[in-house]
């Protein structure tokens, strides 16, 4: 039996405090470079959406850059830029990021505007009114007038869940995002915003006694207010294949995305790792399963992609999850022996196991990828942040090497064998933007 692959693995020296109102302190120095990343999670995102609000988590995260209790509209982009950083926020599944990446002695600044959005951000009917029309031409952009918008993240779980905070549009319908109002939004900040449910991560040309008493400085008297306890989301896997189709008036060429509910992500961590691995296995290059089969033998597809989570994290929700394959394909009639052909690819590596150094080649590149993608102080403090808010450890990062060497080829035919016709939804999008 071959013995596990030995993989480097990265270090980080990572300092872990609690304040007093329960916000919770990741701090890890770098000095190779004089910069800083600040990011704050919130345990809040598209999941937690009411019925009859939906894309309210996203209209919040704009709100919450329109001023705050000692700050006018604008000031924040101004402090970041005229110190030569950048910042940015974004919604996911499971929760809502505020961050900037700064010089080295802007550190203070940086803690100075996320406490202070967390202490109170300016909620009016003015700010509301303003941000929902830029929420709204976002949709417009992002979704409504481009090819393949919002395809297959929106849709897809429409078809793959039943409950509706699994399977809503997080980006959200008109008529929900107008009817928000000041209230709805104040209510969301107070049961959401709460220290204690967030985690801050600092990172970069710091020292760590020095930023946690700065940290406590400008968090510590920000009123404690008790965590929302999170629901579990979880939902059975399907036990019949389900199919719908979504209309693109602009899409030139059909395609399709095939999405099964798979391992949770943080309880069955190892089986999560096997899945991701399956999909490297799947689509990772030329040399992949389904692009020899699907681009490069039978001419089937353009382009094929397999990925665990909406939006191609697979560390970034928690249960229930997805594992997604996703083509485009010229010929309009094309679907269902492209189906075969993923069901045959599947069953094979299920029935056969893997090619003699398949899951090495897949395992080293992937980890590299990860690893390279944290290069960047921003990049690496928002990771920090999410395992610890996730997966309850930032720690877990540096062991991803050693997680991954662990997964066997058998862990892998696990995984194929659990991808069935039977426990799939499949979305058709129909292109109407040939002409």
């Amino acid at each position: 039996m071959p013995r596990p692959q030995k993989l480097p693995s990265p270090t980080f020296d990572l300092t872990h405090h609690t304040l007093a109102n329960g916000l919770r302190v990741v701090v890890a120095p770098d000095r190779s470079a004089p910069v800083v990343g600040v990011a704050v999670l919130y345990d809040v995102g598209i999941r937690s959406e009411p019925e009859g609000r939906t894309g309210f988590a996203h209209l919040f995260e704009h709100l919450m850059f329109q001023g705050s209790a000692n700050l006018e509209k604008l000031e924040h982009f101004r402090y970041v830029q005229s110190s030569g950083g950048t910042f940015n926020g974004s919604t996911h599944f499971d929760y809502t990021n505020y961050f900037e990446s700064l010089p080295s002695n802007a550190l203070e600044r940086g803690l100075f505007l996320e406490a202070d959005r967390m202490l109170s951000p300016r909620i009016t009917e003015e700010n509301l009114a303003n941000q929902l029309e830029v929420v709204k031409n976002e949709i417009r952009v992002n979704v409504m007038n481009r090819p393949y918008g919002g395809f297959p993240w929106i849709y897809l779980p429409a078809v793959l869940f039943d409950t509706f905070a699994n399977s809503h549009n997080g980006y959200g319908g008109f008529t929900d995002l107008e009817s928000a109002t000041v209230e709805d939004a104040s209510d969301f900040f107070d049961r959401y915003y709460a220290p204690a449910n967030a985690v801050l991560a600092v990172a970069g040309d710091l020292d760590v006694d020095e930023t946690l008493e700065l940290v406590e400085k400008h968090f510590g008297d920000i009123r404690k207010r008790k965590a929302p306890k999170r629901p579990s989301f979880a939902e059975p896997a399907l036990t019949a294949e389900r199919r719908d189709t979504h209309d693109d008036p602009h899409a030139p060429i059909p395609a399709v995305a095939i999405g099964y509910r798979v391992a949770d992500p943080v309880g069955e961590f190892h089986d999560l790792l096997a899945l991701l691995l399956l999909g490297e296995v799947l689509s990772d290059g030329d040399a992949s399963r389904l692009q020899r089969r699907l681009v490069q033998r039978d001419h089937l597809v353009t382009d094929v992609s397999a990925y665990i989570g909406e939006f191609g994290d697979p560390f970034d929700e928690r249960d229930p999850t997805s594992f997604t394959i996703s083509a485009h394909y010229p010929d309009a009639g094309a679907l269902d022996a492209i189906l075969r052909g993923v069901d045959e690819e599947l069953s094979r590596i299920a029935d056969d196991g893997l090619e003699p150094g398949e899951l090495d080649r897949v395992r080293t590149r992937l980890i590299s990828v990860l690893f390279r993608e944290m290069d960047a102080v921003i990049s690496r403090t928002l990771e920090f942040a999410k395992f610890e808010l996730i997966h309850g450890r930032a720690e877990l990062i540096a062991e991803l090497p050693g997680r991954l060497a662990a997964v066997s080829g058998d862990d892998v035919r696990k995984a194929a064998s659990g991808l069935t016709p039977d426990r799939r939804a499949v979305l058709e999008l129909i292109a109407g933007g040939a002409k």
